[in-house]
């Protein structure tokens, strides 16, 4: 089966073909950082960080683009707040944003473009837009002409006059229409801004993309993703702007992802119920965070909640148990040949991953290939004898698995350190001695450091609790 991608532009699953046959050219709208990232945020970091894995797992070359806005009217009030500049704002946050999508297990995108660094090539985007016709000066801002453009709205599938009763913003009566939008916005007093043209300033919103993915990846790219809320108006302006300026389609295919709701309710500054992701890794694990994340479709609205979240724990526990139990069995197995059983389950739950991500990157279906194996695994590690091949096989088609979804953590992909392995040695000996108080020290040690003891007929055996 074929990689298939729904595409927002079309509202259809398609066949994916790349530009450039063996190479993928993605873009996803990454943060204005101003502040630390929320749930909401996280849900396209990761969700596009298992796009790019699994891309390169069937062996696509993947340039990944993720941009920080880093000005705008937010930056320079949060600035103003702190007593810092705008950069030193940005700087910070953005140092905060790689913390934070580190302890989610994130890889760092290809490159992670920042509006400040692409000034020159914003304001020579804007020129190339007024040469033709596509933008007009009016008192010393800058607006897209979206008359001109009369596939405007397709994107969002709606017309102009439709399109007229969602813009957010106060009408501008020295726009020619409704419509248009702000390429270049004159700098008030005090606030920081660049020379232009038109005069100081500062880009509009929309522009910043644009110009950074002509710039980075050229004039056409493979996918372009971001937030449901994206889709109008950035991306329809990005359209707009890109193809406006080029003549060449912008990106073949546009993917969204669906909203984070908390406690069944949208978040809001009014409700209050924002959820920043720095706070919650203080008392959650990331890779429990990340599994909830890719526990529903991309596509459709997640609800956020202590339920949610333990199911999430609970169940990353089986996977990890399951995991550790394998290699704990490695010390005690045979040499011989690959099980049969275990190496169809193997070939079952490879096929099932592989069908699924293939389905427009249905992660919740991979995850429960990733359970059929656990459920095959489990009763051949209570075999009285088991074979290293089998083990092996089995582990390694767990970690191929954890290539794409990134949920199991660091330490549970090795084996215990040496110092653990010693003291469950000398728990060992301490019990053999009838040393039962330190046998029960040494177990209360290890409940300390997230390691449970079970005492089974093939031995001790350990699971991360």
């Amino acid at each position: 089966m074929s990689l298939k991608i729904y595409n927002t532009l079309t509202r259809t699953k398609e066949d994916f073909k790349p530009l450039e046959p063996g190479k993928v050219k993605m873009y996803v709208c990454g943060p204005t950082v101003y502040s630390y990232i929320h749930i909401g945020n996280a849900r396209p970091v990761i969700f596009f960080d298992v796009v790019r894995r699994y891309l390169e797992s069937i062996g696509y070359e993947v340039t990944y683009a993720a941009n920080f806005t880093d000005v705008d009217d937010k930056l320079i009030k949060k600035a103003a707040e702190m007593g810092v500049t705008v950069p030193e704002v940005a700087d910070l946050f953005v140092q905060k944003y790689y913390e934070d999508t580190k302890g989610l297990g994130v890889r760092e995108a290809t490159l992670h473009p920042r509006v400040t660094q692409n000034m020159a090539e914003i304001i020579d985007f804007i020129s190339g837009l007024m040469e033709k016709g596509y933008a007009y000066e009016a008192g010393g801002d800058v607006f897209f002409r979206t008359a001109k453009f009369p596939e405007y709205g397709k994107l969002s599938h709606q017309n102009l006059e439709e399109l007229q009763y969602g813009i957010r913003v106060d009408v501008d009566e020295r726009k020619e229409s409704p419509q248009d939008f702000v390429l270049w916005k004159a700098a008030k007093p005090g606030e920081i801004s660049w020379s232009s043209p038109w005069g100081e300033g500062r880009p509009g919103w929309h522009i910043e993309c644009s110009a950074m993915i002509r710039k980075y990846l050229g004039d056409s790219i493979d996918i372009h993703g971001g937030g449901q809320d994206l889709t109008f108006p950035h991306h329809e302006c990005e359209i707009a702007q890109s193809e406006g300026l080029t003549g060449q389609r912008m990106a073949n295919y546009w993917m969204h992802n669906g909203f984070v709701n908390v406690n069944d309710e949208k978040m809001s500054k009014s409700l209050g119920n924002g959820i920043n992701v720095h706070e919650l890794l203080k008392t959650i694990p990331g890779q429990v965070i990340r599994y909830f994340m890719l526990s529903g479709h991309y596509s459709n609205p997640l609800n956020f909640s202590d339920e949610a979240v333990e199911q999430a724990r609970g169940s990353l526990a089986r996977i990890e148990n399951c995991l550790s139990s394998l290699k704990h069995r490695l010390k005690t197995a045979e040499a011989g040949k690959v099980d049969a059983e275990m190496a169809a389950a193997v070939q079952s739950a490879q096929q099932q991953f592989e069908s699924k991500m293939n389905d427009d990157f249905n992660t919740p279906d991979a995850i429960t290939a990733v359970f059929e194996l656990v459920n095959a695994a489990n009763p051949y590690i209570n075999r009285e004898q088991v074979t290293v091949p089998t083990l092996e096989l089995l582990l390694k088609q767990f970690e191929a698995m954890d290539q794409v979804l990134g949920i199991l953590a660091p330490e549970a992909e090795d084996l215990l350190d040496e110092e653990i392995e010693q003291l469950i040695v000398e728990r060992t000996e301490a019990r053999k001695a009838k040393n039962w108080a330190r046998a029960d020290e040494i177990r209360n040690l290890l409940t300390e450091r997230g390691i449970v003891l079970e005492d089974t007929a093939q031995g001790i055996r350990w699971r991360r609790s």
